[in-house]
Parts: structure tokens; C-alpha cells; sequence
């Protein structure tokens, strides 16, 4: 009953003319946001928090919200239709969702980006509202030796989901961890292998990363083909809607990414992020259907299942920040910010002193998506008519976008030239046949597994048996190795090269 008369002061709270108007904005503003390529919901909040100083806390942080997880679906379009993620929970959809886009599929892919999203977004905010306290309890579990085994774990899991050689996998992983170590060592203060150039002292930006590897890299690559060749310009769209074969394949692998980013968004530490790469290992390992296209070259699965996996684990993620005041990943640490801005103190007491904020922004949540399905769904053929557009016109513009995005966030050209070298390195790894992806996540994973590891030593006094005496870090080490050996198995080494032969 306590669930109930809870939920009905939150909506009671967001149903207002105000924070309906916010609610709006909020979702139309992150649609844009993770559109733009380039644009992610961090350098988009950071720039919006000094406008909330005039609102309403309750408003303020209604359409914060509103951004953030409009982003994520904002950010699956980019990732689907111009092979750029907008977010780095898109990363993933980038490698079968474009390629849907590549055979004339570009609607269902959308589609099933959009419908996913909004059935894990629903029932990501109810495992909030109904689950808040209790799953709590789960992150007090998680020490830095947890935190360190589960990335650890993420990037084995990251191997399984790389197309193509394990050794170039593993090479992958190796060369984004290595450029997660660029910058200022955690401890000493001391700037390492930034080759004292001033601007790497702070490391290397992730947008940079993501937007040169992915973007200009592709940019490159449709550049050396031939005119008829080029991505954007293979056929007409055959479908605007996911047909019934669509859905009976979907469907699962929706509430599979739903359950499973609900649960990994708790985690601090890019929960949402892991979570996508996660849905996808998963969905790679159900046996294919006969008739249905291998993952990596157009499996409608391998976009429902991230796509649903991280928009349940942006709801779910906001646990950690309003019940024990952890922001768990960037934009939440905004969140923070924001909340600070209006004097409320993150935590536990939010739910005590201020019950209309706590449970008026839950309640905002269930609007917010159901207005993003609503604006999205419709805008599927807008955005399919980029595809028409000729590559001549549309590779400038995302140049340009890339290298806005790109700037606004530290206001740095020394930013946009790093852009433009990682572009070139994109196109030497699809020369290779190299994934990028795996790269992306041992750059993002790197600085975090460092950062865990170092204090888990430090609270062990230099003690590695720490690794494995405390029992669910031990479990997770376990897990990485079981995985690790069955991907190594002759049988299914060879199942998995056959998997991935081109057609």
C-alpha cells in the first residue's frame, strides 16, 4: 500500500502543467542531443546546469532526467542509420543495427531500437520505485576487489562479442586499455605517457575515442569506395515497421536486455554501458534460427537486446544516486550537481525530507517515456530520409557535427585534431578487420579497472589474495575464466569463426 500511495503523490506531483512542460523538453532536447553526433548527455547537462539555477528543484531535475535517458534513445539513431554511437551504451548497436541499415532495414532497426527502449525504460522505472531500498543493499556488496573482478569480467565478455580473430580481440582490448593509462596517475598526481603535450595531462576524451574511431573512420573508408558502393546509398527501405518475423525474434531478446540492464544499472560504474555490451554476449550465444542473419551482419536481436538493456539500465541508475547519494556513472555525478545547486543533500533523506522530489521524478519517468515513444515512432521516416540524402552532402555535415560536438565539450582544438588522427586510426582497423568496439571498452573500463584495483590493494596492504578470498569477487574471477575457457574450446572457436565468415 505504502508503493501505492507513494506513486500516487508522484504522479499527482508530474501530472502538474509545469513539470508535464519540462518533461517535454527534457525528452525532446536528449532526442536531439543523442541525434547529433557527437553531442552525448554530459556536455548537454553540464551545459544546462548554470539555466537551472531559476527553476524549481523538482522541475530542474525532471527535465535533467528527461535528457539523459533521451539520449539513449536519441543515441541508437546516429548508431543505426550513420554508423556514429551518440552515447557509449550505443556502441554496441552500432554493429548490427547499421548494417540493417546498410541492406534497406533501417526502419525495423529503429523501430526496434524505440520499442525496446520504451518497454525496458517502464519497467526499469518500476524495478526503481518498487525495488529502490532493497537493491541497495546489492551495491553494498561491491568493494573496489568487486568492482575490479566484474570489469574484468566485462572484458572477457567483450572477446566473445568481437567479430573476426580472438587475437585481434584481445589486441583491441589491450590498445584502449593502454590509452586509458594516458593522463594523471591516480595516486601520485603525476602525468604519465602524455609525451608532455599539456592537453593529454587530463587523458584522453572518450568522445574523441568514439567519434574519430567509429565516425571519420567510416567517413575515410566510404571516401576510398567507389560512388555505388558507399553505406548510405545501398537500396531503398523495404519496411518502415519490424514485420511478424521481426517480432517473434525481438521480443525475447527485448526482455532478456530488459531483466538484465535493471539489474547491472544498479552498479556504479557505467552499469548502463556494461549492461549493453552484456545483452549482446548473451544474444550471441542463443543458437540462431534457421533462417535468421548471423549477429554482425544484420540481427534485428542484436539491436533490441542492448538497446532494451541500456535504457532499463539508465532508469535503474538512478538508484545508487537518490538512495545512497553514489552517483554511479557522469551524468549522474551532474545529477548531483544539480541537486546541490538547489540545496538538497543526495541520499537516503530525499525520500524522508523531500517525498514530492523523490517520487514526483519517479512518476515523471513513466511520462517522459511514453512521450518518447510517441515523438520517436513517427519521426522513423524522417530520419530514414537521411539515407537519401548523397554522401557528398552528408559526410560534411557530420564532419562538421562531429568536430562541434567534439569542441564543445572542453572548448579545445587540440580535441578535434585528436579527432581527426583516431579517424585515421578507425581506418587502419577496418583495413584490418579489426572491431573497434572491444577498444572502446577497455578505454572506457581501463582508468576504472586501475582506479579498484589500486585501492583494493591498498585496503589489503598490497595483498592480491584479495582478488580471490573475498567471495563474490572470487565468483566473478571465476565466472571471467569459465568464459575465457569455453571461448577457447576447438568447437566452439571454430563455431564462432564460422559465424562470422562473410557472406
Amino acid at each position: 500500500m505504502d508503493l501505492i500511495s507513494n506513486l500516487s503523490l508522484g504522479f499527482s506531483v508530474a501530472f502538474t502543467a509545469q513539470h508535464l512542460l519540462y518533461a517535454l523538453m527534457g525528452c525532446i532536447l536528449g532526442t536531439l542531443i543523442g541525434v547529433l553526433p557527437g553531442v552525448g548527455p554530459i556536455p548537454a547537462i553540464a551545459m544546462l546546469l548554470p539555466a537551472t539555477y531559476a527553476l524549481p528543484p523538482s522541475a530542474a531535475l525532471i527535465m535533467l532526467a528527461g535528457i539523459y535517458y533521451g539520449a539513449q534513445y536519441g543515441g541508437s539513431t546516429t548508431a543505426i542509420l550513420v554508423n556514429l554511437p551518440g552515447e557509449s551504451s550505443s556502441v554496441v548497436t552500432v554493429i548490427d543495427g547499421h548494417q540493417m541499415a546498410r541492406k534497406g532495414r533501417a526502419g525495423p532497426a529503429l523501430a526496434a531500437a524505440g520499442i525496446g527502449s520504451f518497454i525496458a525504460g517502464c519497467f526499469g522505472t518500476l524495478v526503481l520505485a518498487a525495488f529502490a531500498v532493497p537493491l541497495t543493499e546489492v551495491a553494498f556488496m561491491f568493494g573496489p576487489a568487486e568492482y575490479f573482478s566484474l570489469m574484468v569480467l566485462g572484458l572477457i565478455g567483450a572477446v566473445v562479442l568481437a567479430s573476426g580473430s580472438l587475437i585481434k580481440a584481445v589486441g583491441m582490448i589491450v590498445l584502449g586499455l593502454l590509452l586509458g593509462l594516458i593522463g594523471t596517475d591516480v595516486n601520485s598526481g603525476v602525468a604519465r605517457y602524455s609525451f608532455d603535450i599539456p592537453e593529454l595531462t587530463d587523458g584522453i576524451n572518450f568522445i574523441v575515442v568514439a567519434m574519430g574511431v567509429f565516425g571519420y573512420g567510416e567517413i575515410i573508408a566510404n571516401l576510398s569506395r567507389p560512388a555505388e558502393k558507399r553505406d548510405l546509398l545501398t537500396g531503398k527501405v523495404e519496411h518502415l515497421y519490424p514485420t511478424k518475423e521481426d517480432w517473434r525474434r525481438m521480443t525475447p531478446a527485448m526482455l532478456r536486455g530488459t531483466l538484465l540492464g535493471s539489474v547491472l544499472g544498479i552498479l556504479p560504474g557505467g552499469g548502463a554501458l556494461l549492461s549493453a555490451f552484456a545483452a549482446y554476449t548473451i544474444e550471441k550465444k542463443i543458437k540462431l534460427k534457421s533462417g535468421e542473419v548471423p549477429f554482425g551482419h544484420g540481427n534485428i536481436r542484436g539491436v533490441a537486446g542492448p538497446e532494451s538493456a541500456n535504457n532499463a539500465g539508465a532508469q535503474t541508475s538512478f538508484i545508487p544516486l537518490l538512495t545512497l547519494g553514489i552517483p554511479p556513472n557522469a551524468v549522474m555525478a551532474l545529477m548531483v550537481g544539480a541537486m546541490t545547486i538547489h540545496n538538497i543533500q543526495p541520499g537516503p533523506q530525499v525520500m524522508t525530507s523531500n517525498p514530492e522530489l523523490f517520487w514526483g521524478l519517479i512518476a515523471s519517468m513513466w511520462i517522459g517515456n511514453a512521450m518518447l515513444v510517441i515523438l520517436n515512432l513517427p519521426l522513423i521516416g524522417l530520419w530514414i530520409k537521411l539515407l537519401s540524402v548523397p554522401y557528398r552532402w552528408l559526410f560534411p555535415s557530420i564532419v562538421l557535427f562531429c568536430a562541434l560536438g567534439v569542441y564543445s565539450t572542453n572548448n579545445n582544438t587540440f580535441d578535434v585534431w585528436m579527432v581527426g588522427w583516431f579517424g585515421i586510426i578507425g581506418y587502419i582497423f577496418i583495413k584490418l578487420g579489426m572491431e573497434p568496439a572491444p577498444l572502446l571498452l577497455g578505454f572506457i573500463l581501463g582508468p576504472m579497472m586501475e582506479e579498484n584495483l589500486r585501492r583494493a590493494l591498498l585496503l589489503s596492504r598490497g595483498a592480491w589474495s584479495v582478488l580471490v578470498t573475498r567471495p563474490l569477487s572470487a565468483t566473478l574471477l571465476g565466472l571471467a575464466a569459465l568464459l575465457l575457457i569455453i571461448v577457447l574450446l576447438p568447437a566452439v572457436k571454430r563455431g564462432r569463426e564460422e559465424a562470422f565468415v562473410e557472406d
